[in-house]
Order: structure tokens, then C-alpha cells, then sequence
């Protein structure tokens, strides 16, 4: 992947609406994943907007943690298969 299409935890948190500390613990919690640049910093997937979007109405809508992994489990990843 072109490193141009990578976002960084700003970036995203940007473009989500999240707090930066909010999407390392939804990556923490395996919710959203990245990748790590030599200097070890995170570098996202543009498909973790959708992600996080999911998130973001699921627990609007009262679901637990537990709950959104589960659903989410269910979606496809980037290559088209189910995590």
C-alpha cells in the first residue's frame, strides 16, 4: 500500500471525530488496526473511518464493547474476507 494512502492517528482522529486516545484504545482492544512506520508510529488504513463510523453508532445505539467486536468481526477486512 502506497504510503500516501496511510493516515496517522491525527489524521484520523480529524477526520472521525475521535479523540487520538480514544482510537489507540479501540486499536488497543483489536476494534481498529494499524500499521508501524520504522519510528514506530501508527499509520491506519483508510477503512478504519468506516470502522470507527460503525463504532461510533453502535455504541450510540447502547451496544457494548464485546458486542461491536462481534459485529464487526462478521464484516469484511481489505482483501474481502471476514477477520
Amino acid at each position: 500500500m502506497d504510503d500516501r494512502e496511510l493516515l496517522t492517528v491525527s489524521e484520523v482522529a480529524r477526520r472521525s471525530g475521535f479523540a487520538a486516545s480514544a482510537i489507540r484504545f479501540y486499536e488497543k482492544e483489536g476494534l481498529i488496526t494499524a500499521s508501524r512506520t520504522g519510528g514506530g508510529q501508527r499509520r491506519f488504513e483508510r477503512q478504519m473511518l468506516r470502522r470507527l463510523a460503525f463504532i461510533r453508532a453502535a455504541r450510540n445505539v447502547g451496544l457494548s464493547l464485546d458486542e461491536i467486536a462481534a459485529a464487526l468481526d462478521k464484516l469484511p477486512n481489505a482483501s474481502g474476507s471476514a477477520r
